[in-house]
This record gives C-alpha cells, sequence and structure tokens, in this order.
C-alpha cells in the first residue's frame, strides 16, 4: 500500500469503528423501546423490522472491524475472524435484511396509504406496487449465491451479476419509492399529516436512497468497476479464478486479502464508507416500522388528488 493510503487508512477505520458504536448503542435502545410501542398494531410487522435492523447494525460493526487485512494487522486481531468466507456469511444476512427492510416498509406504506384513484394506477403502475418490493428481495436473495461463489472462485465475474442483481433491484423499486413520496405528500388535511409523520419521513429516505444507489450502480459501479473488472479478468486470466474443495477452504481459512492499492481507491472508500454509517442510519431508522399513528389507524387515508 502507498504512504498517502497508509496515512489515511487508520484515521479512517477509527472514524468508521466509532460510527458504529454509536449505531451499536442507538440501535438498542431503538429495540428495547419498540418492544413496548405506544400502540399495539402491527405486532408482527414490528418484529420482523427490529429484527432485522439488529441483524444490519451488528455485522456492520462486525465488518467495520475487520474490514481491511492491512488494518488488522496494524492492531493485533488478524485471524480467522476476519476470513473471506465468513465476512461473506454475516454479510448474506445484513444485505437480505437490508433490502427486507426497504421492501417491508413499502408494502406497510402501500396498505396504510391506498392511492386515492386506484383505477388511475393499473398496469405497470400497478405491478410496481404490489410486486416490486418482492422482486427486489429476490435479487438481492439471488445475489448472494453469485457473491460467495466468488468469494470461493475469486470470480470477477460473478461479483459483476451480484452487482447487477442489487441494481435491478433498487432500479426496480424507485418509481414506487417516488409514487408513493407524491402520494404522502398530496395530504393537506392537518390531523392526517399529523398521523403519517412517519411516512413523510420514510418515503424521502427509501427514495433518496433508491435514487442514490441507482445513480451509483449505473453510472460508477457497474460500467467503471464490477464488469470492466470482469472483462479484464477473462482476457488477462488474472487474478486465476480458483475451484474445488481447496478453494472453499481457501476461502475461510485465508484472511481478507485488501491489502493492493487498487482496493484502496475511491470504490473501496465511497462502498464501505455508506455501509458503515449511510445504511447502517437507513437500517436504524427503519427498524422503528414505519405505520399509521395509532388514533388514526382504522381510518382510511385519502390524499387528495389535486393536491389541495
Amino acid at each position: 500500500m502507498s504512504d498517502f493510503f497508509a496515512t489515511w487508512a487508520w484515521p479512517w477505520w477509527t472514524v468508521i469503528v466509532f460510527i458504529n458504536i454509536i449505531n451499536l448503542t442507538v440501535g438498542g435502545l431503538i429495540y428495547s423501546r419498540s418492544l413496548h410501542p405506544k400502540d399495539g398494531s402491527e405486532e408482527k410487522y414490528r418484529k420482523r423490522m427490529r429484527i432485522m435492523g439488529v441483524i444490519f447494525i451488528l455485522v456492520a460493526a462486525y465488518r467495520s472491524v475487520f474490514v481491511s487485512r492491512y488494518i488488522t494487522q496494524l492492531a493485533w486481531f488478524d485471524s480467522v475472524l476476519n476470513s473471506s468466507l465468513l465476512i461473506r456469511l454475516f454479510a448474506t444476512a445484513a444485505e437480505l435484511s437490508f433490502s427486507g427492510l426497504i421492501a417491508l416498509a413499502l408494502l406497510q406504506t402501500n396498505r396504510d396509504l391506498p392511492s386515492a384513484d386506484p383505477d388511475n394506477e393499473k398496469g405497470l403502475i400497478s405491478f410496481l406496487g404490489s410486486k416490486s418490493p418482492y422482486f427486489l428481495m429476490v435479487c438481492i436473495f439471488l445475489a448472494q449465491f453469485f457473491a460467495t461463489a466468488g468469494v470461493i472462485t475469486k470470480s470477477k465475474t460473478l461479483f459483476a451479476i451480484e452487482e447487477t442483481f442489487w441494481t435491478a433491484g433498487f432500479l426496480a423499486v424507485l418509481p414506487l419509492a417516488i409514487i408513493q413520496v407524491r402520494r404522502v405528500f398530496t395530504i393537506r388535511d392537518e390531523k392526517l399529516i399529523e398521523d403519517t409523520k412517519f411516512f413523510r419521513r420514510s418515503t424521502i429516505v427509501i427514495a433518496a436512497w433508491c435514487v442514490g444507489y441507482c445513480c451509483y450502480g449505473l453510472f460508477y459501479h457497474l460500467p467503471l468497476e464490477s464488469w470492466a473488472g470482469a472483462i479484464i479478468q477473462i482476457k488477462t486470466g488474472f487474478p486465476a479464478i480458483k475451484t474445488g474443495s481447496q478453494a472453499v477452504m481457501d476461502a475461510f481459512l485465508i484472511v481478507n486479502e485488501t491489502k493492493e492499492y487498487s482496493d484502496w481507491g475511491f470504490g473501496f472508500l465511497l462502498w464501505h464508507s455508506a455501509y458503515f454509517s449511510i445504511c447502517a442510519w437507513i437500517s436504524i431508522f427503519l427498524m422503528q416500522a414505519p405505520r399509521l399513528m395509532p388514533n388514526r389507524l382504522n381510518q382510511s387515508i385519502e390524499p387528495s388528488p389535486s393536491g389541495k
């Protein structure tokens, strides 16, 4: 690693770990508080959301500590705890939880805030409203197989397919996320605004994430990193693709190799900084289970089509 990256790597890691200590504390407080909500509604939904939130926060904290072998060598805990396959297994639980938080929040918003004019939301819009959150979960689920196989074989093509599934999943729910923002902000009745204040925040958070991630995937990560790297590996044969049981053992026993200059470039910094901060904060927020406020749970919400 160059002297420049060695200079900022340690301070960056220190800040990231400190952030995740705070995330763990806040997440624990929210989890404890969510066990005794002000209203008794949506018990199963709330339980699923807080469990998925805790899973992501815990894994993010773990991964922030073991983000790079360079860091763990400088510390003193370079061990099998940092093995590629073990980290990948934890990441699977976290990534499924993260997508689940967003998908369930989208579905809950659909149930609690139905369209004011269902006749105008047919065809593709109807499909997006009812099916795209499930499509997101399926995409992230399938992505895990390619990610795990990529960790074992060191095939960049498998990683590129994984990242394609991620972008496709969030691209599918992006229209719904935008529709829900518009739907909730067309409400003008003051009492209904109070009842839906949680949705006014959650729809913006989800839409902002979808826009940001889709732009990141489509315009930077997929063309310039994932598939570009896969094409280079196919042409040059380097790094070599591993196969067989020995590849599995190596992935489990050999600690994470993230020491080279390229591993500490812009893509590494951008994604891992977002993973350990922004994604964790979104999880902390969504684990509170966005839903209607208790005094209006049994009333239908009909946003004004005219916005007046």
